[in-house]
């Protein structure tokens, strides 16, 4: 081999020394590079499931806030509906209120003008019963007796009464 150039024992020194190089390299620095790559990996790792873990909270809390929004809006909305019914319930009972007032004032109405013709036409009858003793008694010049002047006074209470009725 030394034909070649390669002297043995400078070879065997070379191996061994590159072998304890090895080994002090691999034992330094190759088992610290791997065990930080391990850790960083594993780092990543852990940095990916919590990522992961976090953005599936953050879809369930907006599925949730998104289902409280629709229970709200639908809540709002039954709400609404019944604030309208109410409304409606209450404007219908004011107007059955005020169309029984308006009739009560009506039929008192109806019944104070009754009341008022009634008593007109009373004190017309009297009147003019006096007015026809009157004039029955300048016509016959003469006083009539209580039972003629009854039956006269009859009489004319019928004529003003179909005369009134007429009316």
């Amino acid at each position: 081999m030394e034909a070649l150039g390669i002297n043995l024992p400078g070879l065997i020194t070379q191996l061994v020394s590159f072998a304890i190089l090895f080994a002090i390299l691999y034992k330094l620095l190759y088992k610290p590079i791997l065990g930080m790559l391990e850790q960083r990996t594993n780092r990543i790792q852990e940095s990916l499931e919590t990522a992961e873990r976090v953005s599936r909270e953050a879809a369930s809390q907006q599925e949730q806030m998104q289902q409280q929004i629709e229970a709200a809006r639908s809540e709002g909305q039954q709400l609404i509906a019944q604030a309208r019914e109410v409304a409606d319930r209450f404007r219908e009972e004011e107007l059955a209120k005020a169309r029984q007032d308006i009739e009560g004032e009506r039929t008192r109405a109806t019944a104070n003008i009754q009341r008022e013709r009634d008593a007109a036409i009373e004190d017309l009858r009297r009147e003019f019963a006096g007015l026809a003793i009157t004039a029955a008694e300048r016509v016959i010049e003469r006083s009539l007796d209580e039972s003629a002047h009854q039956d006269i006074i009859n009489r004319v209470l019928e004529e003003g009464r179909s005369q009134a009725s007429l009316n």
